[in-house]
């Protein structure tokens, strides 16, 4: 979300959503709350800092790393001051294995991504993490179903070897999708509750996702091609979060109207399946109160569809 007050970002969530509100970030306030620093803040025992503007492993804890767990910690005794009585399903969020390896540098130059060993140590350290991280929000809200959100808008381009190297003049090996989906089994597993993992690019790995135990599944609908591949995933039972974009509710839920009819399925499951979100970000303070109105009536039209 845009801006840097989180108390009042968590309000607007939880008037806005009160069906399935979140943990809001806002990258806004600097490093440390922006995506690859706050997924620093769950790596256990491996910690990070910033180096020439750019994230990477460290050999001991310092500064960097606890500017991002004090921005954590301030986020969450928000959430706890405002949300402890919250009884639905509520959404936290963080980066992924392959996300965070493609991002962060080693002590020695180059990503994370290029070392097997490195890559393996990460996905481990996390899911330690999100063990502890899970396992804290619930104590915070303790009438609450967490639900958690994985954010792999790298994974198409691990996957297909796109990933730049750190000088930009090549691009790093392809990750074989049997490690991928190991790595990604652990952390979903770890994490002890539902996952649903979101990619805001295309070619996602649809079967692979539901393979390593994934809920569901966030995308940008404007960047969905293989409609056969997802409708193929969303009829063995995988959900779908549906980012759409759109000047009205009406027109909103018309786009996920249009792609349910275009797979054949009854409009009667929208509801049982479907979350209508935006796509990713949210515009500047004024338009992110609106664009979550928007998708909030989205969500409810589809349903008075199904009925």
């Amino acid at each position: 979300m845009p801006g840097s007050d989180i108390a009042e970002a968590q309000r607007i969530v939880l008037g806005e959503l009160p069906d399935l509100p979140h943990l809001p970030e806002l990258p806004a306030r600097g490093p440390g709350a922006d995506m690859i620093g706050r997924g620093g803040a769950f790596l256990v025992e491996l910690p990070i800092e910033l180096y020439a503007a750019r994230w990477r492993m460290a050999a001991r804890p310092g500064h960097d790393l606890r500017v991002a767990r004090d921005l954590l910690e301030r986020d969450l005794d928000t959430m706890t001051e405002q949300a402890a009585e919250f009884a639905g399903v509520f959404k936290v969020q963080v980066p992924g294995p392959w996300t965070l390896a493609a991002s962060l540098g080693l002590p020695i130059g180059g990503q994370v991504l290029r070392d097997p060993g490195a890559c393996r140590d990460l996905a481990e350290s996390l899911a330690d993490g999100l063990r502890a991280h899970v396992a804290e929000v619930r104590a915070r809200l303790p009438h609450a179903t967490v639900l958690l959100q994985l954010d792999e808008p790298s994974l198409p381009a691990v996957l297909a070897g796109r990933v730049p190297t750190e000088s930009g003049f090549g691009t790093l090996r392809a990750v074989d999708p049997a490690v991928a989906r190991t790595a990604l089994s652990g952390v979903i597993a770890a994490a002890g509750v539902q996952v649903v993992v979101h990619c805001c690019a295309p070619s996602v790995p649809l079967q692979l996702l539901r393979e390593a135990g994934a809920l569901g599944v966030a995308l940008d609908l404007s960047l969905v091609r293989d409609l056969d591949g997802l409708g193929e995933q969303l009829d063995a039972g995988m959900g779908l979060f549906a980012g759409v974009s759109g000047r009205s509710s009406a027109d909103q839920a018309g786009q996920v109207r249009d792609l349910w009819r275009k797979l054949g399925f009854p409009l009667k499951t929208m509801a049982e399946q479907v979350v209508v979100t935006p796509p990713c970000g949210l515009p500047a303070d004024a338009g992110a109160r609106s664009s979550l109105t928007a998708v909030r009536e989205a969500g409810r039209r589809l349903t008075d569809d199904a009925q």
